[in-house]
């Protein structure tokens, strides 16, 4: 959650109970990670390796595309180590590349999200989330071979070409076609084709990219091993209440392959290379490499430690009713109830300190306002004001609080409303309040630890160790790639996540 910077209203003028369920669909779909995007920026991811001087690279980038993508991403993770691990690994994949002409710059973006992709420039991008989950060096070169084939290829202005006759196609239905059924069925069959054409851009940058990797030395299977650890990761994230969405099932308009699917593809075309184990891994040089990275949110945009949110740059903490999940994102905080039916958000914009924050809640910001309900109150010394509202499917609570030059907007929302869950909304509100010094001294980020398994070590043991209290067996498991019955053998190299 970034801080205020002007006037940052992101909410729209109006809420319904439609949009609502819109940001409760959004929650529930960050919950998997992005499967190796690739190929654009987010709305628009034998013997040895040789030893190869990395290349000389491009001059840094300056491009609106580029300052876009660091203010989605919280902007660049400085580490000159890692940096150096990545460079050398685009050295060796360029030169076994079919146009090692082409000069290539990595930037680590500093955010939790597994992510990677590229711009037609040869800019790579890949978060530091990603790098964390990946185990070994060849899993890395397998995500970033996939993001060279794309430029290789021209993938992102192929696709830019075809999102034009898409658009097309858009505006002849609006403007033309009469009737709504015909119109419909057009523009659903020129979106089928963009997603088709996408997935199969996706199929051909996973296998140019293995033989780029391999015929630079490493494992041809590391994009298989890095994609079920992606997987496995999804289904990790999703919600336990929400075990009905199936995380790896394919959307027929997904531009991507669901992962199975791509796991079964890299399977193939790895075998065309090599036989598994062959190709090398250099776990070693891998895991010093990403030693002491930053894990999870990153503490100056504020991070979810359990059911309570922290943000030391600005100063204030909350904690949500019992059984939300949270999940921070760039423009708010946003929580879901294991059992469904409940969500909330979290934002801050700009108010005039002259304006009374009842006259606010009244201001147009959102619909249905029950005027009767609408009250000044005090949380922790702080002014604020609350309301009910109502929407098609949906009841909300709402909260403004003044915050220093700020106001902090939360939005309940529930599919039914009773005296129990207004008062759960109501005491969690009540714990917003400012943090001490001592706290905000004392809000560190999660890191990577390299640690060596040793002779009594399990993985329950080593997962007891994370300063992770949720499922912490399984995400060590996802962590470190081991699947459900594999274990961990003295003088092995894990990771682990502490503070």
């Amino acid at each position: 959650m970034h801080a205020s910077s002007g006037q940052r209203d992101v909410l729209s003028a109006t809420w319904t109970g439609t949009t609502l369920f819109a940001v409760l669909a959004l929650v529930l779909a960050g919950c998997s990670s992005s499967l190796l995007t690739a190929g654009a920026p987010p709305g628009s991811l034998p013997e040895a390796p040789r030893q190869v001087q990395p290349q000389q690279q491009s001059p840094a980038p300056n491009s609106r595309e580029h300052q876009r993508i660091l203010a989605a991403y919280n902007g660049a993770y400085e580490d000159p180590k890692l940096e150096g691990l990545l460079n050398q690994v685009v050295a060796s994949l360029v030169a076994a590349s079919e146009q090692p002409e082409v000069q290539y710059r990595v930037t680590i973006l500093n955010s939790a999200s597994i992510n990677a992709f590229a711009l037609p420039s040869g800019q790579l991008y890949v978060t530091r989330g990603l790098i964390a989950l990946a185990d070994d060096t060849s899993e890395l070169a397998s995500v970033l071979s996939h993001e060279m084939s794309h430029v290789i290829a021209r993938h992102a202005a192929m696709r830019e070409d075809q999102a034009r006759q898409v658009a097309l196609v858009s505006r002849v239905v609006q403007d033309v076609l009469s009737d709504p059924e015909t119109g419909a069925l057009a523009l659903a069959k020129s979106k089928i084709a963009l997603a088709s054409f996408s997935r199969a851009q996706e199929f051909e940058a996973d296998g140019i990219g293995i033989g780029i990797a391999t015929r630079a030395g490493y494992d041809a299977y590391g994009a298989v091993r890095f994609l079920t650890s992606m997987g496995r990761n999804a289904e990790l994230k999703s919600s336990p209440g929400q075990l009905h969405i199936d995380p790896r099932a394919p959307d027929f308009l997904s531009s991507h392959p669901a992962t199975p699917e791509r796991i079964k593809n890299a399977q193939a075309n790895a075998r065309q290379f090599n036989a598994p184990g062959a190709g090398e891994h250099d776990k070693a040089t891998y895991l010093a490499g990403i030693d002491g990275l930053v894990y999870g949110e990153d503490p100056s945009e504020g991070f979810v430690r359990g059911r309570r949110f922290l943000h030391p740059k600005l100063g204030f903490t909350f904690l949500a009713p019992e059984g939300f999940t949270l999940d921070n994102t760039a423009q708010a905080v946003l929580g879901v109830k294991e059992s469904g039916g409940q969500a909330l958000r979290l934002d801050v914009v700009r108010v005039p300190a002259e304006q009374p924050l009842a006259e606010y809640l009244n201001s147009g910001w959102i619909e249905n306002i029950d005027p009767k309900s609408v009250e000044a109150v005090v949380i922790n010394g702080l002014p604020a004001a609350t309301a009910t509202a109502k929407g098609d499917q949906w009841v909300f609570r709402l909260y403004a609080v003044r915050f220093g030059s700020d106001v902090y907007r939360f939005i309940f929302a529930s599919k039914r409303t009773t005296a129990e869950i207004d008062r759960a909304f109501r005491e969690s509100v009540g714990t917003f309040r400012r943090m001490t010094v001592a706290e905000s001294q004392a809000a560190k980020p999660l890191h990577i630890r390299i640690v060596t398994v040793g002779p009594n070590d399990t993985v329950e043991r080593l997962a007891g160790r994370m300063a992770i209290a949720d499922r912490a067996v399984e995400r060590f498991r996802v962590l470190n790639g081991l699947g459900p019955g594999e274990r961990v053998s003295p003088g092995d190299q894990v990771k682990l996540v502490v503070e």
